[in-house]
Order: structure tokens, then C-alpha cells, then sequence
């Protein structure tokens, strides 16, 4: 198979979570770890970070991977879901893998990978250990896919483990309730290994004390330091999120980092690690903003920071996914902004006249389309120069129009 057919056969063949939701989710690591014996297990050839958590953890994994790369070390970053490209899933040193050693992996494999019934992101999981163990990178930073207790990811055992905060977010399969969510995500906890905590979250608290009770672990939270860096990712939450990384960096053992690599790590996160999507500008006259935020913490957010923003006229592109409890977002929305309500490309997409219906009893008012394209097209047609557009409700929503 060459790449394109890889790709479809990956993507059609077998589920995964971003497309199909719960149905693709496996509550269970036994094919990750028969993927791992087949691989020889790779996860054991190199050091690693592990970042869970519900907002965050993608921006704090790719600061943490400019911090390392500024000291010098080559840097394995395994993130999800991609933006445009399936390689920005999979990267070292802010390159991405190249095709040639995604389609190299699947047709060596593709035997046990059928057999197994592995799913999209156990694949995944499984190629970019062992890339990163055949490339001999010093350290990867592993972002959780989902949860963290039975995340396929969750067979590595960490330098230190970080878990950003928690919030309602895919309550379908982790739980309804904060303690449940922390409880999954805890899960990345692992014996005498350190963990840092981003936020210092009253309702959890006792989850995360129950469990290193357990496992002997020291835990750190990150919100108590009071050191301020600054980083060039725009949004304000990022603020949280860069003293996460900094105080996960300050507790590694066996790394040499200088207090001026973390200030440049900081400072370079877009130009190392070539992130995308987080509070980024696309355009001026019209500004045009985009965010992957798409739940509850994360939107409440980003929207107060849109509020700051000067305009004569606000415009806001949304579209959401199926499985969300859209009801708990849209009374976040400005009454005032002109709304183009969309479907994202995907199985999982809302439709546009469903999320219409739900907004207009929240007083938010505007047009439907069938595709994220035409009504981002239609909204940057209908902007004057002063006015602002912002983009988002779902990753897949931002993916489509950068």
C-alpha cells in the first residue's frame, strides 16, 4: 500500500474514537499490550512524560517539548487528534514522521493489526513507540487520548506523570461526576512515580490523595507555585498551562534544563513544536480566531477572553459534535454575535439544524450550513474590516478552515 492507502485503510477499516465516538472506545489495554510484545516492546527503550487531564494537556505536552528541545534533547511528542495531517500525530524535534515510516509500519504489521482487531488509536499508539524507540530519542512527551486509567498510552512507565485539571468531558464514558473523571484520569498515576497537578481542584482533591496513598508517589501542584512566564501561545488559559510544564520540568530527575531553556522553550513553542489551533490568529481585517476549545472549562475561557477582544461586529463559526451536552455550552455564547452554525465532516458531527434549534433557545441567532467551509466563506464575506470572526465549538470545526 502506498500512504493515501494506508491512510484509508486506517481510518475506513477500523474504529476510532474521533470519528465514531463511544462505539470506538475500548475499555480494556489487552490489545496494546499484545501490540507491545509484538513491537518488542518499544515503550521500555525510552524515557517518558505521560500528560493527562481535560483542558490543556495538548498545549502543555508541546511546551514541555520545546523546553526539552531548547536544553538540547531529542524529543519524542506523540499527541491526538491531528489538525490537517495524520504524521502531526507523531513527532521528533517538531518534525513529523514521515509517510514513508507510517506506511512501513502498517505493512509490516498489517497481519497481526487485523487479526488483533486493533483499533485506530491502539495502531497509533503502537507506531509511535516504536518510532520513537528505533529513532533513540531521549525523552517523549505521550499525551493521553482519552481518560487515562484504560487510554491505550497507559502502558508506559514515566519519568513523571502530569495531569492538567479535570472537567466534564466525555461523560458518556468517563463518568457524570468530577470524582469519577478524576478518578479515570488518575489512573496514570503509577508507583513511585512523581505526579504534578495542574490545578488544585477542591472537589478532587481527595481522588488524587486516595491514589498516591497507594502508589507512594510525591504530588505537586502546579497552581500553587506563583512564578510567571510568559509563552507565545496566545490564549489566556496558557498562562495555567505553562506553569504546569514548568514546575513538571522543574520536578524531572536525570535532565539538564537551565532556568533560560524553559524561558525559551516558553517562548517558542509554535516555531519548535509547530502547534496550531490554540487561540491562533488566522488573518487581520477582518481578525479572524480560531480555538479548539470545545467544552464546558475550556470555552468558558476562551469566550471571556474573546469578550476583551475590540470589535465593531462579532461573528462566531460553530459547530459542535454529536455526543456533547451542547446545552451546557451554549449559555456561554454571546447573545450579540451573528451566528453560522455548521457540521463538522465527520460521523460524529451534529447537524447544522439540530445545534440552530438548540441555540435559538439560548437567543442565539443566525444562519445554518451544511459545511464548516461555507459558512466560514459566508462569514468572511458578510465581515467589515473592524469586525472579528471567531472559529470553533469542536477541533474538527478548526481543522476544516486552517
Amino acid at each position: 500500500m502506498n500512504y493515501q492507502q494506508t491512510l484509508d485503510w486506517m481510518f475506513e477499516q477500523l474504529p476510532m474514537y474521533q470519528s465514531e465516538g463511544k462505539t470506538a472506545f475500548k475499555k480494556d489495554l489487552t490489545n496494546i499490550i499484545e501490540l507491545s510484545k509484538e513491537l518488542k516492546f518499544p515503550e521500555k527503550k525510552f524515557k517518558s512524560i505521560h500528560v493527562g487531564g481535560t483542558n490543556g494537556k495538548g498545549s502543555t505536552s508541546h511546551m514541555l517539548a520545546s523546553i526539552l528541545q531548547e536544553a538540547g534533547y531529542k524529543v519524542g511528542l506523540y499527541t491526538s487528534p491531528h489538525l490537517k495531517n495524520f504524521t502531526e500525530r507523531i513527532k521528533i524535534n517538531g518534525n513529523e514522521i514521515p509517510e514513508e515510516k507510517v506506511t512501513l509500519f502498517i505493512n509490516q504489521n498489517k497481519s497481526f493489526l487485523e487479526k488483533q482487531k486493533l483499533s485506530f488509536f491502539e495502531m497509533t499508539v503502537g507506531m509511535a513507540f516504536d518510532y520513537f524507540a528505533k529513532e533513540k530519542v531521549d525523552i517523549a512527551i505521550i499525551e493521553v487520548g482519552l481518560g487515562g486509567r484504560l487510554d491505550s498510552t497507559n502502558i508506559i512507565e514515566p519519568e513523571i506523570s502530569v495531569i492538567t485539571n479535570i472537567g466534564l468531558d466525555h461523560t458518556q464514558i468517563l463518568g457524570e461526576t468530577l470524582q469519577e473523571i478524576a478518578y479515570e484520569k488518575a489512573g496514570i498515576i503509577k508507583k513511585n512515580v512523581p505526579v504534578v497537578i495542574g490545578e488544585k481542584q477542591n472537589e478532587v482533591v481527595e481522588v488524587f490523595t486516595d491514589k498516591i496513598e497507594l502508589t507512594k508517589s510525591k504530588i505537586f501542584y502546579a497552581s500553587d507555585d506563583k512564578s510567571d512566564y510568559k509563552t507565545d501561545l496566545l490564549g489566556d488559559y496558557q498562562k495555567s498551562n505553562s506553569k504546569t510544564a514548568v514546575k513538571t520540568i522543574k520536578e524531572l530527575s536525570g535532565f539538564d534544563v537551565s532556568e533560560k531553556n524553559i524561558i525559551e522553550g516558553l517562548l517558542n513553542v509554535v516555531k519548535n513544536t509547530s502547534l496550531k489551533g490554540r487561540w491562533q490568529i488566522l488573518q487581520d481585517n477582518p481578525k479572524v480566531i480560531c480555538d479548539t476549545a470545545h467544552n464546558k472549562e475550556g470555552l468558558k475561557i476562551v469566550l471571556n477572553q474573546l469578550k476583551k477582544e475590540p470589535y465593531r461586529k462579532l461573528h462566531i463559526v460553530l459547530g459542535v459534535v454529536s455526543d456533547k451536552k451542547i446545552e451546557d455550552v451554549l449559555g456561554l455564547f454571546p447573545k450579540e454575535a451573528t451566528y453560522y452554525f455548521c457540521k463538522p465532516n465527520i460521523p460524529r458531527g451534529l447537524s447544522e439544524e439540530v445545534l440552530k434549534e438548540n441555540a435559538f433557545n439560548f437567543k442565539l441567532f443566525g444562519e445554518k450550513f451544511s459545511s464548516v467551509k461555507s459558512a466560514f466563506k459566508f462569514a468572511l464575506s458578510t465581515a467589515n474590516q473592524d469586525d472579528v470572526i471567531y472559529v470553533g465549538g469542536s477541533t474538527f470545526v478548526v481543522a476544516e478552515i486552517i
